[in-house]
């Protein structure tokens, strides 16, 4: 699969060889309601929608061509350090598969307190690949754990979402990508469905789901 790199500011995003660049990160510019900001973690897709994000509430990490596997130590890292908030979004897998394993590692790390957010991710030129059902599947398994953010189906049924390399938002898509980034929040939420109480440890040592 083609690398997911750093949208350009304007029109067009940049092409592969303009690199992959160092992570970036963004605080909220909104209060969602938590002690502690929600963080979204994703490659270069969900740069494009970063500013909009973090106006939803969001910290948002983020880095082009980043994977599921360096998105992962990523969480670890953030557990290592200030700790999980309690609704964490991996926006992954423009750049690589992901699988059930990737999935279940990061629902240990998070432990059973926290919502995980899955953000279902559309392949170069928009054709399909089994990540979207992977993540589905995951949703279903575990619905009390996961929050699905099904991009794939939404930009199915909205056009405009993508530049023409079916990956990269458009304007539109920022606002829309934002937008769907809420629903996580509503789970924990006054009268959302929010997962058992506990938690696992920093690095990850909580019950495997």
């Amino acid at each position: 699969m083609a690398c997911a790199v750093t949208a350009a500011a304007t029109s067009m995003p940049a092409t592969a060889d303009a690199g992959c660049g160092k992570a970036k990160r963004f605080a909220s510019t909104a209060d969602a309601g938590m002690a502690q900001a929600p963080l979204a973690i994703g490659d270069s897709v969900l740069l494009g929608a970063a500013e909009e994000s973090a106006a939803v509430g969001y910290d948002v990490d983020v880095r082009g061509c980043r994977q599921w596997t360096e998105g992962l130590d990523v969480l670890r890292g953030y557990a290592r350090g200030d700790g999980l908030p309690r609704v964490v979004v991996i926006a992954l897998g423009s750049n690589s598969s992901v699988t059930h394993t990737d999935v279940r590692t990061a629902l240990r790390i998070l432990g059973p307190a926290r919502v995980l957010g899955l953000v279902t991710p559309r392949e170069v030129r928009g054709t399909r690949h089994t990540d979207a059902v992977t993540l589905r599947a995951a949703a279903r398994r575990w619905p009390r754990r996961i929050s699905l953010v099904d991009w794939v189906k939404h930009t199915k049924r909205h056009k405009g979402m993508t530049y023409s390399d079916g990956i990269h938002l458009t304007t539109a898509g920022q606002l829309a990508m934002a937008g769907l980034l809420k629903a996580p929040l509503a789970r924990v939420a006054p009268g959302g469905t929010t997962p058992p109480t506990g938690g696992g440890t920093a690095g990850g040592g909580a019950t495997a789901p």
